[in-house]
């Protein structure tokens, strides 16, 4: 009985370290950088507006306000 939970034992082992050293699949280059390729086009127009009103140098409200109507006239200027 010994021997037979030796050999089980030592199949696990082994067999776990054959899993381990497979190598990996290659992945497609367009999975290489899933969040650039998956941005949607309406947050690009939201940073945009954000640097604007950063490089204004507006804060709270004010910048509230500017990036709202920035946001609005960017999305009229696509429609």
């Amino acid at each position: 009985m010994k021997f037979i939970s030796t050999l089980t034992l030592a199949a696990l082992m082994s067999s776990g370290a054959a899993f381990a050293a497979t190598t990996p699949t290659a992945t497609p280059a367009s999975s290489a950088t899933p969040a650039a390729a998956a941005k949607p086009a309406k947050h690009e127009g939201s940073m945009h507006c954000e640097k604007q009103a950063k490089e204004k140098k507006l804060t709270g409200d004010e910048k509230d306000k500017f990036v709202k109507e920035c946001k609005e006239s960017a999305h009229a200027k696509a429609n």
